[in-house]
């Protein structure tokens, strides 16, 4: 690394929760936080906040006049942007690139249905429905001035936020970046959309997304709303919840537009330009993308073989507790894995024996994350 990069602020809101004890009691409680929800005719299951953040969201509509007219994936990022972000950087040059997968969909398909059935829409429609007004308004909240960004990567969005604003820091055209992604996805042409694919879990256990069961016979995935950001700093702060020791990207040539290569090329690269860049041999455990499909989970670890040969690390994920959050589900991983260095706990997927689960302490954690189109990012953090 040019030079070394301070996590100060992380903050999440999910279906686990809206402040950093509430997600890390679910992490270690495990229970099912999914519920279902009728489509086409059809119950799926998926993850959604609750009414705790329901209300957080009522009061946000009410707190503004332009608030009631934004989607809600804009939302959920300002209740996590305002959670993340600290005090000391107030009158800082701050920056700002939230991303997501299905960007503003809820409105986009309200607006749509409108111009279907009525032939016009509302003058809010176009505003409203522009990727860029995530991080635009997180901006507008917070008050700052700095670059404001918007971008998609599908499911990969919220850590190539992180690439971003780790160039723009090293680059010192900015004091601190808010990274991260959001996503509020549930919405029926979404959900179709992944069923049409046939990647969406029709199980109805309580855990209906198998995420890294290697041996599962049918794709699991299950989709879940959130958003999650992070605020990067420049140097080793003495107020940094984790430091960023090394970071991958790379993308490969895809057969399909939703698979990646049997041995999931991309992640390979990724992974050892992660570990070049930090130094490091090894790391202590790997947060996996892991989206609960047959290809995806095996291709990722297939991959996870071939860089650290017969020294795994520990593996584990979130989806199999929280679902897909497309976009947000990196900054989610990121997280995950700050909470398990601060409490050098390391939660495991019950879908995934780990031959070394008693492997402490944790001292740096891999997480990694990959869109449709094979761009695959890996992201060491440390103590």
């Amino acid at each position: 690394m040019q030079q070394p990069i301070s996590i100060t602020g992380i903050a999440s809101v999910s279906a686990l929760g809206m402040s950093l004890p509430e997600v890390w009691e679910c992490y270690k409680k495990g229970d099912s936080i999914f519920t279902t929800k009728n489509v086409a005719g059809t119950r799926v299951a998926l993850s959604k906040v609750g009414s705790k953040i329901e209300e957080a969201l009522s009061q946000l509509r009410q707190s503004h006049s332009a608030y009631k007219k934004l989607d809600r994936s804009v939302l959920l990022a300002l209740l996590a942007a305002k959670e993340a972000f600290p005090d000391h950087l107030n009158k800082k040059s701050v920056g700002v690139t939230i991303g997501s997968s299905r960007g503003a969909t809820g409105l986009f398909e309200k607006y749509h249905e409108q111009f279907r059935v009525k032939g016009k829409v509302s003058a809010f429609s176009s505003p409203t429905t522009t990727l860029g007004n995530i991080s635009s308004w997180v901006g507008q909240e917070l008050g700052l001035q700095g670059i404001q960004v918007g971008h998609s990567v599908t499911c990969s969005t919220a850590l190539h936020a992180v690439l971003n604003g780790i160039a723009w820091l090293q680059a010192d055209m900015a004091d601190a970046f808010l990274v991260g992604g959001s996503e509020a996805a549930l919405t029926p042409f979404t959900l179709a959309q992944m069923q049409a694919l046939k990647l969406y879990s029709t199980s109805t256990e309580a855990f209906p997304c198998e995420s890294l069961r290697l041996d599962k016979n049918k794709n699991t995935m299950v989709l879940g709303e959130g958003a999650a950001v992070a605020v990067l700093e420049k140097g080793l702060l003495e107020n940094r919840l984790a430091t960023i020791m090394g970071y991958g990207f790379a993308s490969e040539k895809i057969a399909h537009g939703s698979a990646i290569s049997e041995n999931a090329d991309c992640f390979q690269e990724s992974m050892k330009q992660a570990l070049d860049r930090s130094g490091l041999k090894s790391v202590d455990a790997i947060v996996m993308h892991a989206p609960g499909t047959l290809k995806g989970d095996t291709a990722e670890f297939n991959a996870v073989k071939e860089v650290f040969r017969n020294k795994l690390p520990l593996l584990t994920t979130n989806k199999w507790l929280l679902g897909h959050t497309f976009g947000a589900s990196g900054m989610m991983s990121v997280e995950m894995a700050i909470l398990m260095l601060q409490h050098n706990q390391f939660i495991p997927n019950p879908f995934y024996s780990n031959n070394n689960s008693s492997k402490i302490p944790l001292e740096h954690i891999m997480v990694n994350a990959v869109g449709f189109g094979g761009n695959a990012v890996s992201i060491i953090v440390g103590k």
